[in-house]
């Protein structure tokens, strides 16, 4: 059997609908908060994005407990849409140092801004799906993080952020 080419194909309604969400996690998703680059080097990185592609700075850290050096980038004047975050190791046990030996630099996660992210960790495992800490732990700008495991997304590693109180609702 061959697939209609598109000039062939016949649209019927709720042929392409996505299927409906999870009810308890779809109220939890508000956006795409950032996709997280591995890099080896972070001030060359930052380098690079702010001098190719006219990228700001609007947040640098070190986050001991997960052994990175980080830092996100917008586009100018967008506070709002998704940032780009540079993750460079900071020591060499950290998750991103073995992500680098492993896979060399390149795209690391994907992360969705939650409300909640105690909430919906636990709705993901209901479901099924492999959440990588029991409880959240700190993320960027004093956020709370968790993580689904990749085998369980498609091979991506799905971050879920809730920012912090104090931060504004992007990086």
């Amino acid at each position: 059997m061959s697939l209609p080419r598109h000039r062939d194909a016949v649209y019927s309604p709720g042929m392409h609908e996505a299927p409906q969400p999870l009810d308890p996690l779809s109220s939890f998703v508000t956006a795409v908060d950032h996709v997280g680059i591995a890099v080896a080097d972070l001030d060359a990185a930052i380098a690079f994005h702010t001098k190719h592609f006219g990228l700001e700075v609007t947040h640098i850290e070190v986050n001991e407990e997960q052994g990175v050096r980080e830092a996100m980038l917008r586009a100018p004047g967008d506070t709002e849409g998704a940032a780009v975050q540079l993750l460079a190791p900071a020591t060499p046990e950290s998750t991103i140092a073995k992500f680098l030996d492993r896979n060399g630099p390149g795209l690391q996660q994907l992360a969705y801004r939650v409300t909640d992210v105690e909430a919906a960790a636990e709705a993901l495992r209901s479901a099924g799906l492999r959440v990588l800490y029991p409880q959240a732990r700190r993320g960027t700008a004093n956020s709370k993080v968790n993580f689904v495991h990749p085998k369980d997304a498609g091979g991506v590693l799905v971050e879920l952020v809730e920012p912090a109180a104090d931060q504004p609702a992007t990086h």
